[in-house]
């Protein structure tokens, strides 16, 4: 009997497991998750990591965008093959709409400028908007335009294209060259400083259209709301009458920023408009200083 108790207590020991270990390994998993979930959580932008970040990744994107071999021979085929499947679809308009508003002097050269300047001022002033009044929302925002711009570097490597102004046989006007403005920095002095066959995607497209649906969605009155859907809409019209792109290089665009708020919406579980507009602050950070904003509440405490 005693011989039996032994074996029996002994056979316990030997096969069960350590309640120690058995902490531990429920532990392990259990703090993987909630690293992965605080990575997955709305937490308010710092305004420093944020510049910074932004200043590398624009850096990283021009260098290799601009370090993506300028196949000349290859995107000179690809606008060929453009152009004839425009033709086919029966939108091969960009010739026409180049030549009248290139017929209208003030207006071409605005057309250049706008090219030009807004595509950087809206975009920073959307994500600047944002940083102030969504913090809540502003790293899934610009999640979804990060992921957009990735693609399109892609885009630029794998489908080197010609814009219609440099393509060899037909009737487009560089409007730059004609009118002598600093209009594009693949025009004119700067074209060496830019890779002049990375037109598909239009990141001007994929880049106004992410301002104009975050406009649309997170602005509170009529007219911003306008203005967000206005936005798009001109820069496509500015593309094509500056020779810069073709109808399809602003699909290409509009593709880009898909992939971007399908990343960014599955990361955060929602999309970026459906986040809250403030968040708590990391319990786990201290509080020092100030806020750069106020939180609002919808009800004043009784």
């Amino acid at each position: 009997m005693g011989e039996a108790t032994v074996k029996t207590v002994e056979g316990r020991t030997a096969t069960d497991p350590s309640p120690v270990a058995d902490e531990e390994q429920r532990e392990q998993p259990s703090a993987r998750s909630a690293a992965l979930k605080r990575l997955r959580s709305p937490r308010h932008p710092r305004i420093w990591f944020e510049i910074l970040l932004i200043a590398v990744s624009y850096w990283t994107y021009s260098l290799i965008r601009n370090a993506v071999p300028e196949q000349k021979a290859a995107a000179l085929r690809n606008a060929d093959w453009i152009w004839k499947a425009e033709q086919t679809l029966g939108i091969a308009v960009e010739e026409t709409v180049n030549r009248a508003v290139n017929s209208v002097t003030w207006l071409i050269v605005s057309m250049n400028y706008y090219y030009a300047t807004l595509h950087f001022v809206v975009t920073i002033g959307v994500l600047v908007w944002l940083f102030r009044r969504h913090p809540g929302r502003y790293a899934a925002t610009r999640l979804v335009l990060f992921a957009t711009t990735v693609v399109a570097l892609l885009g630029y490597y794998l489908y080197p294209l010609a814009p219609p102004r440099l393509m060899n046989g037909h009737g487009f006007i560089d409007t730059v060259l004609v009118h002598q403005t600093w209009g594009s920095m693949a025009s004119g002095n700067f074209k060496n400083m830019s890779n002049q066959y990375a037109a598909m995607p239009s990141m001007h497209i994929g880049w106004s259209l992410w301002c104009g649906v975050t406009i649309f969605a997170l602005a509170t009155v009529p007219w911003a709301k306008v203005l967000g859907l206005l936005y798009p809409t001109l820069t496509l019209v500015v593309i094509v009458a500056t020779a810069n792109h073709f109808w399809l290089d602003a699909v290409g665009g509009l593709l880009c920023l898909a992939f971007g708020y399908a990343l960014s919406s599955s990361w955060y579980g929602a999309l970026p408009s459906r986040l809250p507009k403030v968040v708590a602050e990391d319990a786990s950070r201290p509080r020092t200083g100030r806020r750069l904003w106020p939180v609002r509440t919808s009800q004043r405490a009784s």
